[in-house]
């Protein structure tokens, strides 16, 4: 089964279940619901739970630590592993990091320090157990049970994960995010032909998907094919022409190809977009 129960996430967090369905029914997350009519949770809800847990625990009121947590829950990267996030606090600011980037999805004074890659090494058993399970009872498996089994197989064994995104796609040829994922764990692991061919099923099944685009862009740029690139981001800004990543790195590529006025015209709306942030 996809997920985590309550039980699972409270011996992760140092709660019991029933602390976990009381920050349930305060509204601060929603997890799915299980075939039993259980609650399933997914790593990301582990992550905002454990935010969560730090915010009460700095008695920050609840009904700003739901206004926080829906704000960060919209920030936080879709479809690929969160274990390089890192929560923290600044002064009177709550500060996500990942990477080089960081944002401050609100103003609040919070005692809160916690890396999620320490929260995914607890988790591990947990998930590489349900894959077993899922492996076990293979015939039972939906395309939409093999994709949820690899998001959250990708905090603790990317190679599982690409399994079961690979099961899900036998399944379900035309499951775009399925296909999404799977080019870009390949992409991590430098199979770049492999991975524009996923892309680019993921835009057949779902011409306006922007992360396949801008995916697709970003592994053309690494086969050196740059034409077919600024095709990419393109495509992606038409997904999103709020997409600033795409318009700066369609700058950049008609800049070196001495497309002067395109490279003027993308990086001046690169530049609107992020001006003040």
């Amino acid at each position: 089964m996809s997920g985590y129960s309550a039980s699972e996430v409270g011996r992760l967090l140092g709660l019991s279940a029933g602390q976990v369905r009381s920050y349930v029914r305060s509204g601060f997350l929603s997890p799915a619901p299980g075939p039993s009519g259980d609650m399933r949770f997914s790593f990301q809800d582990v992550v905002l739970l454990r935010t969560a847990k730090g915010m009460v625990e700095a008695r920050i009121p609840p009904r700003r630590v739901r206004r926080l947590l829906k704000k960060l829950k919209d920030q936080l990267p879709n479809g690929r592993p969160l274990t390089g996030l890192s929560i923290s606090t600044e002064g009177r600011k709550v500060v996500v990091r990942d990477g080089s980037a960081r944002w401050d999805p609100e103003d609040g004074q919070c005692l809160l320090d916690f890396e999620v890659a320490d929260l995914a090494r607890k988790a591990e058993p947990i998930i590489l157990r349900a894959a077993r399970v899922a492996r076990q009872t293979e015939k039972e498996q939906s395309a939409e049970d093999w994709y949820d089994l690899g998001c959250n197989l990708e905090v603790c064994s990317p190679e599982e994960a690409r399994d079961a995104y690979r099961r899900a796609v036998e399944l379900e040829p035309f499951h775009p995010d399925a296909h999404v994922n799977l080019g870009r764990l390949l992409h991590e692991a430098g199979k770049l032909a492999a991975a524009e061919a996923h892309y680019r099923l993921a835009l057949t099944a779902k011409r306006d998907f922007l992360e396949a685009a801008f995916n697709l862009g970003v592994v053309l740029e690494d086969l050196g094919r740059a034409d077919e690139a600024i095709a990419a981001y393109e495509q992606a800004i038409v997904a999103d022409p709020s997409c600033a990543d795409a318009h700066f790195n369609v700058a950049r590529l008609c800049e070196k190809a001495g497309k002067t006025a395109a490279a003027i015209r993308h990086l001046k709306a690169y530049r609107n977009l992020t001006e003040g942030h």
